[in-house]
């Protein structure tokens, strides 16, 4: 990661983004869960967007990343917090009102030592034993 200090305070710079951004306890989770989601699990650059803009009713919304497949369809929303901060019900709810509006199967919540990745289904969602690949993520059911 490229970080610079600018005013005393450290930012780093988001390849999804183009620029540089003040580095945080969440910025640093999302930075380097986004690499390895790339490396390991061959998710594609050019199909994550970083802090996606969405509508949820009359309120604007920015999902911390959403994952795109080659038709541009949203496929999975991940929410990033801190390592400070507990994965509870109130995250996994902040990931449903989102999801009202791009309708995704896959959702993944990470604070950098914990994660889930989890599978919607009408009743709510199932947690995934195995984070799955860009190729599974994609599969037309």
């Amino acid at each position: 990661m490229k970080i610079k200090t600018v005013g005393g305070k450290q930012q780093v710079f988001c390849e999804w983004r183009k620029r540089y951004v003040r580095l945080t306890p969440e910025e640093w989770v999302r930075q380097q869960t986004l690499s390895w989601l790339e490396t390991e699990y061959h998710y594609p650059h050019s199909r994550i967007a970083v802090e996606q803009s969405i509508q949820v009713g009359e309120t604007q919304k920015r999902c911390d990343a959403v994952i795109y497949n080659d038709s541009l369809k949203p496929v999975c929303i991940i929410e990033f917090k801190a390592e400070t901060v507990a994965l509870q019900q109130k995250v996994f709810d902040q990931v449903a009102v989102y999801n009202r509006a791009l309708q995704v199967e896959y959702f993944y919540v990470c604070n950098g030592t914990n994660g889930y990745f989890c599978k919607v289904n009408e009743q709510g969602y199932d947690f995934l034993t195995e984070i799955p690949t860009y190729e599974i993520l994609c599969q037309k059911k």
